[in-house]
């Protein structure tokens, strides 16, 4: 059974920075795309940065250049750098993770955290 469990949300005020964390368990995680999504309050979930098994990078226009994704296979863990944090980023992050596929969303066996709150305000 797949375990995913995400660390490291909280208030911070704009431009400042959060670190994201995302420990997964019961699969391959080498082998599994992974990323990020987030759900703001009235919106739809939204894909905001993924990581294919084979090491494609992918980042959702409105974060490109402030976020970054890696993965520690080692670990079993996912992370997001979060950098010039806007209020528009307020949300609950989710990390996910699903097998096969061209991208993550596509593929098969997706599983999902439990979400962190991120919280950018003065």
């Amino acid at each position: 059974q797949v375990q995913l469990v995400e660390s490291g949300g909280g208030l911070v005020q704009p431009g400042g920075s959060l670190r994201l964390s995302c420990a997964a368990s019961g699969l391959i995680f080498s082998i599994y795309n992974i990323g990020w999504y987030r759900q703001a309050p009235g919106k739809q979930r939204e894909l905001v940065a993924a990581i294919t098994s084979g090491g494609r990078v992918d980042y959702a226009d409105s974060v490109k250049g402030r976020f970054t994704i890696s993965r520690d296979n080692a670990k079993n863990t996912m992370y997001l750098q979060m950098n010039s944090l806007k209020p528009e980023d307020t949300a609950v992050y989710y990390c996910s993770t699903d097998l096969g596929g061209t991208a993550l969303g596509t593929g098969i066996f997706a599983s999902w955290g439990q979400g962190t709150r991120v919280t950018v305000s003065s």
